[in-house]
């Protein structure tokens, strides 16, 4: 997409992992770190031409600043911005750094956590923002999903209540938007202090824009484990 910017998050100042990686984002599967992966599949889709980076600290923006001037991204346009305390924070940062040069026209926003996006899904999110203004990479929900009661801390001794599943989509990233839909949106979420964990949910809860959801069929999980790098380096494997 021409006049398109990603937002890559690696880290902000609230980034936590449970487990002895320091840095997932920088934590090797198997040819490349996680960072790498990232790169190489936005690169092949071809579907943005510049990049804001939002890093977690000095030190691990100097390793990914080396790992983009050795990647096919090395041509592109990027600014490097510091994450915030919360996700939310780091959005807004990289949406302001990503307009400062003039406002793109999509905007797509990545979890650096998710490793596995495939270029072909990246491509078909691009299509649906461009024909529909906002468009989210997600897939159905399988497992049988219970609801207990608001404020019940203890899983004992419930009355909980089914789902129907069907209607059930778990979201992933990216999440693209015009800039026109996701910028006013996040504007808002910060002006009434709303809390939000997804891009989603930010033009959910704001402007009310309509989504499409496109459906992904290929494993595309979040690293939030130190475990999970295993997790990932298998399913690299049997590609």
């Amino acid at each position: 997409m021409r006049n398109s910017v990603v937002i890559l998050l690696a880290g902000g100042k609230g980034s936590r992992m449970a487990g002895a990686i320091k840095d997932k984002i920088l934590a090797r599967v198997g040819r490349k770190s996680v960072f790498g992966h990232v790169l190489a599949a936005f690169s092949a889709a071809g579907v943005v031409d510049r990049m804001v980076v939002v890093f977690r600290n000095p030190a691990q923006r100097a390793q990914l600043e080396l790992m983009v001037k050795r990647s096919a991204a090395r041509s592109w346009p990027v600014a490097w911005v510091v994450g915030g305390r919360e996700r939310q924070d780091s959005v807004l940062r990289g949406l302001r750094a990503a307009g400062r040069t003039g406002p793109p026209a999509f905007v797509v926003i990545h979890d650096c956590a998710r490793p596995l996006v495939r270029p072909e899904a990246l491509r078909r999110v691009a299509a649906a923002v461009r024909r529909d203004g906002a468009a989210c990479l997600a897939h159905r929900v399988s497992d049988t999903i219970k609801q207990v009661p608001a404020g019940k801390t203890e899983p004992s001794r419930l009355h909980p209540t089914t789902i129907d599943r069907k209607c059930l989509w778990a979201m992933e990233t990216p999440q693209a938007f015009r800039w026109d839909v996701i910028m006013p949106a996040y504007d808002e979420v910060e002006r009434k202090q709303i809390r939000v964990t997804d891009d989603a949910s930010a033009v959910e809860l704001t402007t009310g824009h309509p989504l499409t959801l496109v459906e992904n069929k290929s494993p595309n999980p979040k690293i939030t484990r130190s475990a999970d790098l295993s997790v990932i380096a298998a399913l690299i494997r049997g590609r």
